[in-house]
């Protein structure tokens, strides 16, 4: 090594072991020792935080988490490709057009809306006895052929 190189690498270590000194001399003062005592207390708390979370119920807890996360993905996914389908398939719209369409024969009613309401009522009714009297001769016609089989 010559003495240039000697020289250099002395003047390194010195400026090193000045830095060192000044680092020292710093950490010594009030301002520092009260940062490290709040990171000491802030390094306890993030301790106690990881301790609380590694009981039983805090992994059961975010476990359940987790799982409500992956449902609620599952869902929004299911109801995308629901509406897409939806949308595909032009139902979307023939509601829309079935809505507009109501909106208008109501509209054209005015204050006969009344009475629009009262004739659909009447005629679901109809439907309904329609339903009821077909329910029954279904019962008649099944009795008539189980009374049928035993006289056979």
């Amino acid at each position: 090594m010559t003495e240039g190189e000697k020289t250099s690498k002395i003047k390194e270590i010195k400026e090193t072991v000045f830095g060192a000194v000044e680092i020292m001399r710093q950490a010594g003062t009030p301002e520092v020792q009260e940062s490290f005592g709040k990171m000491m207390d802030t390094a306890m708390i993030a301790r106690q935080i990881i301790e609380a979370l590694k009981t039983p119920e805090m992994v059961k807890n975010i476990e359940n988490f987790r799982l409500i996360s992956d449902n609620i993905n599952e869902a929004s996914t299911r109801i995308q490709n629901t509406l897409k389908q939806l949308q595909e398939t032009g139902v979307i719209n023939e509601a829309k057009g079935l809505i507009k369409s109501t909106k208008s024969t109501v509209d054209l009613f005015g204050d006969n809306g009344q009475a629009l309401l009262k004739t659909s009522a009447a005629v679901m009714e109809i439907l309904r006895s329609i339903k009821a009297a077909q329910d029954t001769i279904h019962t008649v016609r099944n009795v008539a052929q189980h009374i049928r089989n035993k006289i056979t």
